[in-house]
């Protein structure tokens, strides 16, 4: 599959902060099952960006800018996929698997998700891949997709109480949960076509991706109930969204911040699909 990409994050301040600080996480690379054809990111200003590799072998750029009202950054471009069965193969692995067990404070699983994970059947200890699919699917049942009650900073624990969120709340929820159950489990963030047209996905998508013995990394979407597909376009990893996010920085001085994202992923020569979200 062929999918178009754009994808772009609107900020203003109200008055002007002094300066601004981004890491920009929203160039994907290349892999097994996925080929990235063409791709530019360009912003409203005319401030340098600084390209790294994160420690994850996420491709950043970082950007600075002194006095400023308004940022605007967007990406484009075209990436081919190929539906692998969720195996992610021809990745620059960083860290081996072990790493991935380390829970943060979006991911700390609580008393309540360790015993959700490890009621499930078949468990961990007995097949880590049929475990996997059930706690996807039990997630996906406990869940109720819902863009009001949580925020970036929403930990896993909360949202599982509350039993309502959105993509990123369900993959910090398995991500904890397959964790607390010793299998290493990490962050994605990117984007997803959604063949029905649904628009109930805010700006981009987050997964998950857990490690699978004699297998490797096996990717998990919750929110939808499915192993990644051709439909899913990766970007960037973390141990929790803060690893992974398509930005994050900081400002200087500025009163009200006011954030706009915009993402369109259409197949190319195919049906598309457009969301938005609006934040003050």
């Amino acid at each position: 599959m062929r999918l178009r990409i754009a994808h772009s994050t609107t900020y203003r301040y109200e008055p002007p902060a002094s300066g601004v600080i981004q890491i920009l996480r929203m160039t994907p690379g290349s892999h097994d099952g996925q080929y990235v054809a063409e791709w530019q990111i360009d912003v409203s200003t005319d401030s340098r960006l600084d390209l790294h590799e994160d420690a994850f072998g996420n491709v950043t750029h970082v950007l600075t800018h002194g006095p400023i009202s308004d940022l605007t950054v967007t990406v484009e471009g075209l990436i081919d996929t190929q539906d692998t069965g969720g195996v992610l193969k021809g990745t620059d692995e960083r860290f081996p698997p072990s790493f991935f067990l380390r829970q943060t404070d979006l991911t700390d699983a609580s008393a309540a998700m360790q015993t959700f994970a490890k009621d499930l059947s078949p468990s961990a200890e007995t097949d880590v891949l049929g475990f996997l699919h059930a706690l996807m699917m039990a997630i996906n049942e406990h869940m109720t997709f819902d863009v009001d009650p949580t925020s970036t900073g929403t930990s896993a624990s909360e949202a599982f109480i509350g039993k309502r969120g959105v993509c990123q709340d369900y993959a910090h929820i398995f991500i904890a949960c397959a964790r607390s159950a010793g299998v290493p489990a990490r962050f994605v963030s990117g984007h997803f076509w959604r063949a029905d047209g649904e628009t109930n996905q805010q700006a981009g998508h987050a997964w998950a991706e857990a490690y699978v013995p004699d297998l490797g990394w096996v990717g998990f979407d919750p929110a939808n109930a499915i192993c990644t597909t051709d439909a899913h376009a990766r970007v960037a990893i973390g141990l929790d969204y803060l690893g992974a996010a398509p930005v994050r920085g900081t400002r200087y001085g500025g009163g009200t911040e006011t954030l706009t994202v915009a993402v369109k992923v259409d197949q190319a020569n195919g049906r598309g699909q457009s969301q938005s979200q609006n934040q003050s």
